[in-house]
């Protein structure tokens, strides 16, 4: 982040060393003569704001060339809202209105430290600081001096928006070059450079924490071009905020106010949403691709597969593999936008877990900033995609409609274990039942007895629910038998 401190020292050391070049001085002390003439009525602003009527002279000459029918925040005329960045201000009644709410937007009223370092920072601030990385002393304020253009110095102008030409030079005088010349006209122009006793926050920088999060979130929601994460509300930020502001049906200044800055704020905060994608045809896939691992199925216009179990699969299963495989590349690039050919994959130690973990990758994938407009029933489809994909991985058949009537993972947990659950649950619940409370039992007489008497009517619920889940299991048995998927009986010795 770019601050005043880290500059403060090359704006002093340029300072020393201004000279006017000898063929523009006389331009500088006519137009020293310009900005003195307007005095009196830059000191008026000064009463109102606290800032120095010099400063307020240099802005006005560098926006408009002292003229006093035009907003000094931009240069436009006074007569009519403003509709350059910032943008909606105005109209106005005279130039002291116009230039007092210019003022006051740059965070500049009640301001105290005026050193000669602070004086061209702010200056600079007023048009931006993108010379710095260009290593070009800005000829907004240093034009016509020694210190901007050949031979003594490298020159370059910023010809258009975010557009840098190296070539070019400034003809305009630097704002420190006529504040040089207004100096040697003016005695009573003096700037303190004593370091301040107790030194405070000034409210420009009060905000430049703020702003530099402002900018930080607006990268990240795509901020074209890319703001410099400097702190300060120079033209691109401006221009990005303004941009912003249009998208989301705001008043469009380019200013961060409260209501700009708490929408970027909830913009940058709100959850990725998924694409918007129908993913019907995935979900077909995937089912004939369960259905290949099923021994003795033949999904449609599929060749059947005979899988064995894992760790059994002889050497000339690997044409088989190498089928599904393919089928799961296909199924990954149809999950890419724009791909018509299959993704060509790097042979891995294992290319089963790598392509599913591509495959995985693409159907969680997110897009920042989709609108939340998605299909209701895609989130209902991609629910079985991801109870498909969890069958493939563990190389189970997907459960019927009586064991997975809890979802794949619920149906999963309570597999082979609802029959015996029930049976073990109508047991307890008949001996609770039974159970009579005694104060004088210990163990787990006592236990029993405090459970049973501090559920009234145990055995009224209870039991029921423990039959029914004795029923669930002897019914998914027999779906399992009807389905052929039933565990082998286990040999006896």
């Amino acid at each position: 982040m770019v601050s005043y401190e880290s500059l403060k020292s090359g704006y002093e050391r340029n300072w020393a060393n201004l000279q006017i070049r000898p063929a523009r001085l006389g331009e500088a002390n006519a137009t020293a003569r310009k900005a003195i003439n307007g005095k009196a009525t830059y000191q008026q602003i000064e009463r109102l704001t606290g800032v120095p009527w010099y400063f307020i002279a240099l802005c006005h000459y560098r926006e408009s060339n002292f003229d006093f029918d035009t907003y000094l925040g931009n240069g436009e005329t006074l007569k009519r809202v403003t509709c350059l960045v910032p943008k909606g201000r105005g109209p106005f009644s005279s130039f002291v209105d116009g230039a007092v709410d210019a003022l006051r937007i740059q965070h500049f009223v009640g301001t105290q430290d005026w050193c000669i370092a602070r004086t061209l920072y702010r200056l600079e601030c007023f048009n931006g600081l993108g010379y710095h990385a260009k290593g070009v002393n800005s000829p907004y304020l240093y034009g016509g001096s020694t210190l901007y253009g050949p031979t003594e110095a490298n020159a370059g102008k910023f010809v258009a928006d975010h557009v840098f030409d190296p070539s070019h030079v400034d003809t305009q005088l630097g704002t420190a070059v006529v504040l040089h010349a207004m100096m040697s006209q003016d005695s009573s122009i003096t700037i303190d450079d004593s370091p301040s006793i107790a030194p405070r926050s000034e409210p420009d920088e009060d905000v430049a924490s703020s702003v530099l999060l402002m900018q930080q979130t607006l990268n990240r929601l795509g901020a074209n071009p890319p703001l410099d994460e400097d702190g300060i509300s120079g033209p691109k930020t401006k221009a990005a905020v303004s941009q912003f502001q249009q998208q989301h049906a705001l008043e469009d200044t380019g200013l961060l106010d409260g209501t700009t800055i708490a929408a970027i704020t909830r913009a940058g905060l709100q959850p990725v949403r998924t694409a918007n994608i129908d993913l019907s045809q995935v979900l077909g896939r995937l089912e004939n691709l369960a259905q290949l691992l099923q021994p003795g199925a033949t999904p449609t216009g599929a060749t059947p597969i005979a899988i064995p179990p894992i760790g059994t699969v002889p050497a000339g299963s690997s044409n088989q593999l190498s089928q599904i495989l393919n089928q799961l590349q296909n199924l990954t690039q149809a999950l890419q936008p724009g791909a018509t050919t299959p993704v060509s994959t790097t042979p891995a130690a294992n290319p089963t877990v790598n392509v599913l973990g591509q495959l995985l990758s693409l159907i969680t994938k997110t897009v920042p900033g989709t609108p939340a407009t998605a299909n209701p029933a895609s989130t209902d489809q991609l629910k079985q995609v991801v109870d498909l994909l969890s069958a493939l991985l563990s190389n189970k058949p997907v459960l019927g409609q009586v064991n997975g009537a809890l979802g794949q993972t619920i149906g999963k947990m309570l597999d082979g274990k609802k029959t015996a659950l029930g049976i073990g649950g109508s047991l307890i619940t008949a001996l609770l039942s039974a159970v009579t409370a005694s104060p004088n039992a210990g163990g787990l007489a006592g236990l029993f007895g405090t459970i049973a008497s501090a559920v009234p009517g145990l055995s009224q619920f209870a039991l029921p629910i423990s039959l029914a889940l004795t029923a669930w299991g002897v019914l998914g048995k027999m779906e399992k038998w009807a389905q052929g998927t039933a565990p082998p009986p286990k040999p006896t010795t």
